[in-house]
This record gives C-alpha cells, sequence and structure tokens, in this order.
C-alpha cells in the first residue's frame, strides 16, 4: 500500500539524487578530475601569436606572462613603469625565446590610456587577453573612513572595472574576426564570499565576474572562450602574504594549476584548495549566515588594528598619503 511517507520519502531522494548529478559531479569534475588529468583544453597557441597581460610586472600577472610564453605565445606587457615592463621582458626573452613587447599604462588615469594602447597593438594577432591589473585597499577599512575616499575610489573604479571593459573592447574585436580568441579575466574570491571592509574592492571585482559570465555567452558563437578566475590567498605583494603556504600559494603554483582549467569551466577559483576554502565559507554562510558574518567582520576588523598598530609604531611616518596609495598588481 503506497502512503503519503513513502511518496514523500521516495521524492525526496530523487531530488537529493538529482541535487547530487547537478551540483556535486561538476564541482568535482571542474575543480579536480578536468585540470588535473586533462589540463587544459585549449591549444593556445593556435588562438593567435600574442598574447597581451596586463599589471604584467609582478605576482599573478608576471605568472601568467611566463606560463604562456612557456606555450610559446609571444607577450605583450603592460603596466604602469616602464623600468619594471623592460626587466620582465628581458626575463621572458631570455628563459623562453620568444618575443616581448612593452606598454607602459596607468589604468588609474582614465579613458585616454586606451588610445595609446590601441595605436601600439593595432594589427596584432593577439590570441589570449589576461585582464589581470588591479587594485585593493592598503588595508580592511570601513567605507565611510577610507583616506582620501574620493580619489581612491575613483582609481579603484577605474582600474578594476574600466580596465577589463576596454581592454575588451580593444582586443576582442581581431578574435572575433579570426575566430578565435580567450579572455581571461582575474576578478577575486572577494567577489562571491562575505567580504566587508573591503567593500569597494570586493564589488569591482563582482562587476568583473558577471562581465565575464555575460560576455561568454555573447561571444561563444565566435569559438572565444571567457574565463573568470576568483583566486583566494596567493603570496603576492598586493596581498601582503610574504611566505606560500598549501593555501596561500606562490603566483607560480597558482597560474600553472589555473590555466588548466581553461576549456573546463568559465568561472572557477583557480587553485582546488581556493576552491574548497569558497566551498566552506558558502556552507557556512547557508547554514548560519549571521554566523559567518560575525566571524568575517572580526576577521577583517583584527587585520584593519594591527595593520593601524603597525603603522603607529613606525619609527618614521609615510609622506602623507603614500601609507594608503593604491598599487596597480595582481589581484
Amino acid at each position: 500500500m503506497v502512503t503519503v511517507s513513502s511518496v514523500l520519502g521516495s521524492t525526496s531522494a530523487v531530488l537529493v539524487s538529482l541535487f547530487i548529478l547537478r551540483k556535486v559531479f561538476p564541482w568535482i569534475y571542474q575543480n579536480l578530475i578536468g585540470p588535473k588529468v586533462f589540463g587544459c583544453r585549449i591549444n593556445l597557441k593556435k588562438t593567435g601569436e600574442w598574447a597581451l597581460i596586463t599589471g604584467a610586472t609582478d605576482g599573478i600577472g608576471k605568472a601568467y606572462a611566463q606560463a604562456l610564453a612557456r606555450k610559446g605565445l609571444n607577450i605583450i606587457l603592460v603596466s604602469r613603469t616602464l623600468s619594471k615592463l623592460q626587466d620582465v621582458a628581458k626575463e621572458i626573452e631570455t628563459e623562453f625565446k620568444v618575443r616581448t613587447m612593452v606598454i607602459a599604462a596607468d589604468f588609474t588615469s582614465g579613458g585616454e590610456i586606451y588610445d595609446q594602447i590601441q595605436r601600439q597593438i593595432e594589427n596584432m594577432e593577439i590570441g589570449v587577453l589576461v585582464n589581470n591589473v588591479g587594485m585593493s585597499y592598503a588595508n580592511p577599512e570601513y567605507l565611510l573612513e577610507l583616506p582620501d575616499n574620493e580619489k581612491l575610489i575613483k582609481n579603484l573604479l577605474s582600474c578594476n572595472i574600466l580596465s577589463v571593459t576596454r581592454m575588451c573592447q580593444l582586443v576582442m574585436p581581431g578574435m572575433v574576426k579570426r575566430h578565435t580568441g580567450v579572455v581571461i579575466n582575474i576578478s577575486s574570491l572577494s567577489a562571491v564570499i562575505p567580504a566587508p571592509l573591503l567593500t569597494v574592492y570586493s564589488a569591482s571585482k563582482a562587476y568583473m565576474d558577471k562581465f565575464s559570465e555575460d560576455l561568454a555567452s555573447e561571444y561563444a558563437k565566435h569559438n572565444i572562450v571567457v574565463q573568470s578566475v576568483l583566486p583566494g590567498p596567493v603570496a603576492t605583494n598586493m596581498s601582503k602574504i610574504r611566505k606560500s603556504t598549501w593555501m596561500a600559494c606562490s603566483p607560480k603554483v597558482f597560474v600553472g594549476s589555473a590555466i588548466n582549467t581553461l576549456g573546463h569551466t568559465r568561472q572557477t577559483t583557480g587553485y582546488f584548495p581556493h576552491a574548497l576554502l569558497e566551498l566552506a565559507i558558502n556552507t557556512l554562510s547557508f547554514v548560519s549566515p549571521r554566523l559567518m558574518e560575525k566571524l568575517t567582520i572580526n576577521t577583517m576588523q583584527n587585520i584593519r588594528a594591527r595593520a593601524m598598530k603597525k603603522s603607529t609604531t613606525r619609527p618614521s611616518a609615510a609622506p602623507s598619503g603614500e601609507a594608503t596609495t593604491l598599487t596597480a598588481s595582481s589581484s
């Protein structure tokens, strides 16, 4: 005899099974099986002769430039400081025997730099674009207490939002014409997890993630892959993590892992421990949103307090504004 409880039990079992099939298996494939077993599924060298990387003189950007040069692509390095660009270009040419080109551009300066970039890359076959340049706060801070807030917010939005949008507009027409290309937008894990005291930064990275998702749909018919990469902690100058660990890996380890996710997923943390971190945070948020909020705000407040204490105990004070200057670097 069929009872209501047996029907409900069967229905629940089916729903749980469907959830596992829909969510768990794809997560395991995209974050573990696909990248580890099959690696990068795109022949990057066939997308074009050149790869262009913004924020390319340090951290994740430099690691992407080196990884793509290792795959045989010529490299266009775009960043703020010409001397650093020239040093990295020389390193890449010497180690990987590829050609390089450098473009000095300050992505906080507004829209005029994009005419300059366009003139220099015109008619170049750029198959891979890595939008890596990014800015964050000097330290976690409340929105209303951000130092020099008008300038800071303007620069941050120009660097994190305008740059990725305009660089896609400059480079993607050639990809559409050739019917192939890869765009990698370096967002941040803070875009998809609670990030109080990093409000403007995390919101700007959420823009990059959403922009990437819909751009991927728009240009899939042109065989253009658009991927949003959301790194967790990586040992870079921007993150101020000095020593790499299993969770806070080096840029080289991170990029080596992230490149292997190409062709498997449009959105990725790029590194399996960061995927586990995201899963843990989202699970706790689902179980107890208030607890997750409290833990996050307490963590950020502690980081802020330590930074403020450190700044007040330094032997000599930095010039006005220097301690809170944002840096264009890796995300």
